[in-house]
């Protein structure tokens, strides 16, 4: 039988008290101890074990980037290099993936979307990245390796920063996100002739910097709805195609009407008429039977309502210029101008207030930011999330899309606007503030007084309510459940 003796208390400080006749004491076999904890450790290391990625299959079409400044070489090395300072050097609407050594390197701005998915092979890690994610998934199939695909694994690089993966395993550690854009906010006084200069002055040459990179013969069309933001950007680009000695008959602007309805055929024509261009409007009109949100929400994989809503309107508007012009290649969009100077109701958004708007860098571009706990991995967030509204229905009816105002050059002039001295926490002063900085800086650039009418959506003034209420179901849950069966 053993024979048990009592532990002595142990002084204090020198480890836990076992209570007395209760564990046999035993001389401990220090060269086995030792021998089981370096066995431990090294199965340890070996389930956490991180290997670089095995194989990267980039999926991008590097013809699909907009470069205003530089070749497309140049902007690979500056990202492959790392050097934040290089990737914001870069001008354009751009989705660029580098791999250096071990490490792969991810940017874009908010013009293009780029996604990435991990998938584990007997061979190590593979890193596919798209545009898409059915294109992710079709990729993956081929392979072999289908049964891993799920939307809610795929990432979406968030506009505005670089992102590093480097080594992976299990469990894989995050990626890294570094900044490269990072505007200096409240820079400009309150000066709304001086501000109005500054945003359409850079929004003009950032146009002609785009219309120096492409044939002078091209057509050009502007989807137009006659509202603030378009109805700038067809002022500008005549304006500057002008200056060019180039012709501006080369310009289109393409309106929507469902069937025959909506507020914005009159609206566009009334801002034509105004600048004494009536030539270049062009309405393109659509039955209701051409609108389907559920092709929407396969155009642009996500299931938000206003984004899917103001897609399936654009997709139309896309169709039918398509429909009528099989060769046009150009679409230039006014995406980005309300996210810019801030013109959305907050009122409509029970999560946000003014001060939440005015006192966070970008939250209308980028939503709450990459640390932010509703941040999502999926999508990211505000107009890095959104702006597939614009991009994906022009590139899916093999249209190149460009949209200005979402150009980080342009961005940096609007968050150099003091718009808490402007506006004082005011929301109707914040509603007016667009434009007013719009009209101002048209009439300085350009010269004319350009018409300045209410804010609306897009997807409500190319229908009729009646139309729109036919169309479009209210609940969220519709447009999540129509996204769930493209992956079932």
């Amino acid at each position: 039988m053993m024979r048990l003796r009592a532990a002595p208390v142990n002084p204090a400080g020198s480890g836990p008290s076992q209570s007395a006749g209760v564990f046999p004491t035993r001389r401990r076999n220090t060269r086995s101890t030792r021998q089981r904890t370096v066995q431990r450790i090294a199965t340890i290391r070996r389930m956490y074990t991180y290997h670089p990625v095995e194989r990267l299959v980039n999926l991008v079409d590097p013809a699909g980037n907009v470069l205003l400044n530089m070749a497309a070489e140049q902007a690979v090395e500056a990202v492959a290099s790392g050097d934040v300072d290089r990737v914001r050097a870069i001008d354009g609407q751009f989705a660029i993936v580098a791999k250096r050594g071990h490490t792969i390197r991810m940017a874009r701005s908010i013009g293009r979307p780029l996604r990435y998915f991990l998938a584990k092979q007997a061979s190590g890690p593979l890193l596919v990245v798209a545009e898409r994610m059915d294109e992710l998934q079709a990729f993956l199939a081929g392979e072999g390796l289908g049964d891993q695909f799920h939307p809610s694994y795929s990432r979406m690089v968030p506009a505005h920063h670089l992102v590093e993966i480097a080594l992976l395993g299990c469990p894989d550690p995050n990626p890294v996100y570094t900044r490269f854009f990072a505007p200096r906010r409240n820079r400009w006084p309150a000066d709304l002739d001086a501000i109005g200069a500054a945003y359409i002055g850079t929004l003009a040459e950032e146009c002609r910097r785009w219309l120096e990179t492409i044939d002078r013969r091209e057509p050009i069309g502007v989807l137009f709805s006659g509202g603030i933001d378009s109805g700038a950007l067809l002022a500008v680009l005549h304006h500057v195609l002008l200056e060019l000695g180039q012709a501006p008959a080369r310009l289109k602007a393409f309106t929507l009407s469902v069937d025959g309805a909506g507020a914005d055929a009159e609206q566009a024509w009334r801002f034509v008429q105004q600048l004494d261009i009536e030539w270049v409007l062009e309405v393109i009109d659509v039955p209701r039977s051409e609108l389907d949100y559920r092709r929407a929400i396969q155009v642009i994989e996500d299931y938000k309502p206003l984004d899917v809503q103001a897609a399936a309107m654009g997709l139309a508007l896309c169709r039918g210029i398509r429909a009528r012009y099989p060769e046009w290649r150009f679409l230039v969009d006014g995406a980005g101008g309300d996210e810019n100077l801030k013109d959305y109701p907050i009122e409509e958004n029970p999560e946000l207030t003014i001060r939440s708007v005015l006192n966070n860098l970008m939250l209308y571009q980028e939503g709450w930011g990459v640390q932010a706990i509703k941040h999502s991995l999926v999508y990211s967030g505000g107009q890095s999330r959104g702006h597939v509204r614009s991009y994906a229905p022009a590139r899916h009816c093999g249209f190149t899309g460009f949209s200005p105002f979402a150009l980080p050059n342009v961005i940096d002039v609007a968050e150099c606007i003091p718009f808490v001295e402007l506006t004082q926490w005011n929301h109707d002063r914040l509603y007016a503030l667009k434009g007013e900085i719009v009209r101002r800086g048209v009439e300085q650039v350009i010269g004319l007084t350009m018409p300045v009418f209410a804010k609306r959506r897009f997807q409500h003034g190319a229908a009729a309510d009646e139309a729109f209420q036919d169309l479009f179901p209210r609940p969220e849950a519709a447009y999540r459940a129509a996204f769930s069966r493209l992956f079932p």
